[in-house]
């Protein structure tokens, strides 16, 4: 029921497009990019709910009041204390750890402004939890979400960033001039 929701809304009412190729792990670190305007999140949740996937994501905790708590838990809301003594990177781990299916949701950019030094924390919790990381790239000139690419960590933090960061060159986010690749 709630796949045909999200179908009808992303598919029809919008006219957003997918193409999908990975295929649906149990678990994952998914990089969405680029970022670059708070409609991302509510065009992602709508594609991956389309695909008959659920995702989580992390939010700063102070946005977790109600009643906007409530509705942010409700779609895959996970609020962060980045005041905790655990690491965040320890704190997902963990989540992966005690989860069957756990698919976490983060964009590198760490800002919807164009920020070529992107934040490495999806990179170190996926490689901590030995997920994969699935690329999923926004193009909003085209309509269409692309999730086309998986990418297992090796342990070269540079050459996998630079890899990956290659794989959205050619995305175009609702502000194109607020997203930069940094290569």
């Amino acid at each position: 029921m709630k796949q045909k929701l999200y179908s009808f809304i992303y598919y029809k009412l919008l006219g957003w497009k997918t193409e999908v190729t990975i295929p649906n792990y149990d678990k994952c670190v998914i990089c969405a990019a680029p970022h670059t305007s708070n409609w991302d999140l509510f065009i992602g949740k709508l594609f991956y709910g389309a695909i008959g996937r659920k995702t989580s994501f992390m939010m700063k905790k102070e946005w977790f009041f109600f009643p906007l708590g409530l509705i942010f838990k409700a779609v895959g809301g996970i609020p962060v204390d980045r005041g905790r003594r655990t690491s965040l990177v320890d704190q997902m781990k963990q989540k992966f750890e005690e989860s069957k299916h756990f698919h976490l949701a983060i964009t590198p950019e760490g800002t919807r402004k164009a920020n070529p030094n992107w934040k490495k924390g999806f990179y170190f919790i996926a490689q901590k939890a030995q997920v994969p990381i699935v690329l999923i790239g926004i193009d909003y000139t085209k309509k269409t979400i692309y999730a086309t690419k998986a990418f297992t960590p090796t342990g070269d933090i540079e050459k996998d960033m630079k890899e990956i960061k290659l794989y959205f060159k050619d995305f175009k986010g609702k502000y194109p001039e607020n997203f930069s690749i940094g290569i």
